[in-house]
């Protein structure tokens, strides 16, 4: 532990480096599966997050996403074309849309997160309760959560 009270700029240079590599490869393992559908990262997020958050809002989307409107909208425009997302107007609120996965959406997402769950799964069970905690715990830090 006490490494960590002393981390020096090449510390923390080879920790982005793991960050940067496990992106690539978790990502990379859905590669096929987003080409086969002619989608790319971008779509991949906005899929992600609307299958955690069923009905989000646009403007919710667009806080967790950090992206600007122009940006989401090419990507939802995207979506709506390939059937995999679809707007439901607030009952409240006509002016507010929720976003839900369409049937294909869910389809879809299943299929691009079955490649991926293989390799944070098998991470995650080669590691100690504490490992993955504390690896959790980590990465909320790292995006101010």
């Amino acid at each position: 532990m006490k490494d960590l009270l002393y981390l020096k700029d090449e510390q923390l240079k080879e920790f982005i480096e793991k960050l940067f590599i496990s992106y690539r490869e978790s990502f990379g393992d859905a590669k096929k599966t987003l080409e086969k559908h002619s989608l790319g990262i971008a779509h991949h997020k906005v899929i992600h997050i609307i299958s955690i958050h069923h009905g989000i809002t646009i403007t919710n989307l667009l806080k967790r996403l950090k992206v600007t409107k122009q940006s989401l909208n090419r990507i939802l425009n995207d979506l709506v074309k390939f059937n995999i997302i679809s707007f439901i107007k607030d009952e409240r609120d006509s002016r507010m849309k929720h976003v839900h996965l369409t049937k294909k959406g869910e389809e879809v997402f299943k299929e691009i997160f079955s490649s991926q769950k293989k390799r944070i799964y098998n991470a995650l069970i080669k590691s100690s309760s504490l490992e993955v905690n504390n690896f959790k715990s980590v990465l909320k830090k790292i995006i101010n959560e």
